[in-house]
């Protein structure tokens, strides 16, 4: 597909894919994250989209299975650009033991940053599509040629932004970025609002996929961002990914009372324990961060490095 047949772009949020059946789903997570990505890839491919990912493509950065790495590799065979996530990389910045410099160095992965750019035209204007990776610095400016015509632009970015429903865990505050209509970023699992910081725009489209049992996970619809081009810019929109209710991808919460009637932490975690034995060790996970607060600090913490070890849990 030239460059100047491309719409738009279809902005795919986090999809974590992995080998492994995380938190508490009961289906084959491994099969519906690759059919959610490959719907994507094909609904771009069908609307005349640019495929863009928005990080964190692996959960975990190294060791995937191989049969995974065909999928993607045979998936991937239009162009797919994006960037890293922290889940990509162990190290905190990509390198060539991290399964994804694997897609890149194969060519079926482009890495958008500042010097590497998607550059081209669509509906006849001049875009260009950058990125900033986990751990990178976000551009404070988009620098244009004053010889070239001024292009609409879109940056993608994997960062802990200050957003409204994410103020607490943020990091970093929106800003405008002259020169540039949209920041999408990705990192942050569930939409959120819009914060509009000048010329610029900053998203929170949230992921592709429901990966923990959680009130958010719950009230999150997966879907993806599509922003074409018309003669006014940028035209915006959301589509749902084809999914499952909620129940039916997720075993319900263990809930037993104490013989006081009241719900006991220590009773229900260890009942989930018992009946729910996940891949990832989720339900070790939920129990100690229902019981370990009644230790001290230093205890509690080497228990959960003990409990890291054994369930080898990468969060």
């Amino acid at each position: 597909m030239a460059h100047e047949n491309y719409s738009g772009v279809l902005l795919i949020g986090d999809p974590h894919v992995e080998g492994r059946i995380p938190g508490f789903r009961k289906d084959d997570y491994p099969l519906v994250v690759l059919e959610k990505l490959s719907w994507c890839i094909e609904t771009a491919r069908e609307q005349n989209l640019l495929s863009v990912l928005l990080g964190d493509l692996f959960h975990v950065p190294r060791d995937n299975q191989n049969w995974l790495l065909c999928q993607l590799l045979n998936l991937f065979e239009t162009p797919v650009y994006g960037i890293y996530g922290n889940h990509d990389c162990r190290e905190n910045q990509l390198n060539e033991h991290d399964t994804l410099s694997i897609l890149i160095q194969a060519g079926k992965y482009h890495l958008l940053s500042d010097e590497t750019p998607w550059r081209g035209k669509m509906q006849g204007r001049p875009v260009l599509i950058g990125g900033t990776s986990w751990g990178k610095k976000l551009p404070k400016s988009l620098e244009i040629d004053p010889c070239e015509e001024t292009p609409l632009a879109i940056w993608v970015s994997h960062h802990d932004l200050i957003v409204p429903g994410y103020e607490e865990q943020g990091h970093y505050k929106p800003y405008e970025i002259k020169g540039v209509d949209y920041v999408i970023n990705g990192h942050i699992h569930r939409r959120l609002e819009d914060v509009v910081k000048g010329q610029t725009t900053w998203v929170t489209p949230g992921n592709i996929v429901r990966r923990s049992r959680s009130d958010a996970s719950r009230a999150h619809v997966p879907s993806v961002l599509k922003l074409e081009v018309t003669g006014e810019g940028w035209q915006r929109s959301v589509i749902e990914v084809p999914h499952r209710p909620f129940d039916e991808i997720f075993h319900a919460e263990v809930q037993d009372d104490s013989e006081q009637g009241l719900p006991s932490a220590f009773i229900s975690g260890l009942a989930e324990l018992q009946t729910r034995r996940t891949d990832s060790g989720a339900g070790l996970k939920l129990f100690l961060e229902k019981n370990l607060t009644q230790f001290q600090a230093a205890v509690a913490d080497e228990v959960r490095k003990l409990a890291s070890e054994v369930s080898h849990h990468v969060d």
